[in-house]
């Protein structure tokens, strides 16, 4: 364990008394300092996408029965798949590759999406702008993205500095920041000081500590995986703003400009309302919203082990030498 993770352990350790004190936060209760409490555990799972579907246009909502109708359909999916017997042809494989369990992949049992659209039943999780898409890159932006596609078509594996922040356990692929629903292990546990507030992420059990003290942002040439992020207060809610990502983060094809801004709303005993804003001109022509509403848990969180101690990176690394011996290079 090195240092840094020492710090943050020592720190959640001692938040721990603070955050769990008292009762169980409700809507409206502050802590004992008079902050808005938003100490506790959430749940950001939902099968609402982030993008609307094009077939949709300009349908910004769902009805109760269209709603009703994708949550039956996730429910009886999940049901077939788990009756599905072990036998299964190379056909079907192929055609289920990214949701049952075919080879390279986690079988359904292991995967939790959720089963329920978020109660405003948006056809997106972007609620800005109003047609529910990421905007359009910028010329720049797309010149990057092309840069990079093309560098890993070249480079898939050289080494595992090729590979994602993901694929090397760095970061988890929906922990953020920002949050973004995806397969499994979509919790968020919230503590609070006076002086901070500590996001801890079930996936690969990020932690972020916010100062909320108004000191200033590390210098430009300090970049750090998850940002380096400052909190304030406006009204009920509270603010992080976070900027200085490491620009081998890659996220979304961000460049190292850009600027997340994170709301958190106490909106109801169970809900907590999750809002981000990502404004990077170098990118993408406007900033985009996203809303996603957080549901209270009880659930506990446990340590995510990611790739059972990165035994998959020899594995994928391998396979790319053997791909390439095979090729005669």
């Amino acid at each position: 364990m090195n240092h840094q993770t020492t710090v943050k352990m020592h720190v959640l350790v001692g938040l721990l008394t603070v955050a769990f004190s008292g009762a169980a936060p409700v809507a409206g209760q502050t802590t004992p300092w008079g902050d808005p409490d938003l100490g506790g555990l959430w749940d950001f799972r939902t099968i609402t996408p982030l993008e609307r579907p094009e077939e949709l246009g300009d349908q910004a909502f769902l009805t109760e029965e269209e709603a009703a109708n994708l949550e039956q359909e996730v429910v009886d999916r999940n049901e077939q798949l788990s009756e599905r017997p072990a036998e299964r042809t190379a056909a079907a494989n192929q055609v289920d590759r990214r949701s049952d369990g075919s080879p390279g992949f986690y079988n359904n049992f292991w995967l939790d999406r959720g089963t329920r659209t978020v109660d405003t039943r948006r056809t997106s999780l972007i609620v800005d702008p109003p047609n529910g898409r990421i905007p359009a890159l910028t010329q720049r932006g797309e010149q990057r993205a092309e840069a990079w596609r093309a560098y890993r078509s070249e480079h898939p594996a050289d080494s595992w500095l090729d590979r994602s922040a993901a694929d090397r356990c760095i970061l988890g692929f929906n922990a953020g920041p920002p949050l973004s629903p995806g397969g499994y292990n979509q919790n968020l546990q919230v503590f609070q000081t006076p002086n901070h507030v500590v996001l801890l992420t079930e996936m690969v059990h990020t932690v972020r500590v916010v100062p909320l003290d108004g000191r200033p942002h590390l210098g430009e040439d300090i970049r750090q995986w998850s940002g380096d992020g400052r909190g304030h207060w406006e009204g009920e809610t509270l603010v992080v703003e976070t900027r200085n990502f490491n620009d081998d983060r890659r996220w979304r094809n961000a460049s190292s400009s850009v600027r997340l801004v994170e709301r958190f709303t106490r909106v109801g005993a169970e809900t907590l309302e999750y809002e981000y804003t990502v404004e990077d001109p170098e990118t993408w022509t406007t900033p985009w919203t996203v809303s996603i509403p957080l549901r209270r848990t009880d659930v506990p969180m446990y340590e995510y082990a990611c790739h059972e101690g990165n035994h998959s990176m020899t594995g994928i690394l391998a396979g790319h030498r053997a791909e390439e011996r095979a090729a005669g290079q």
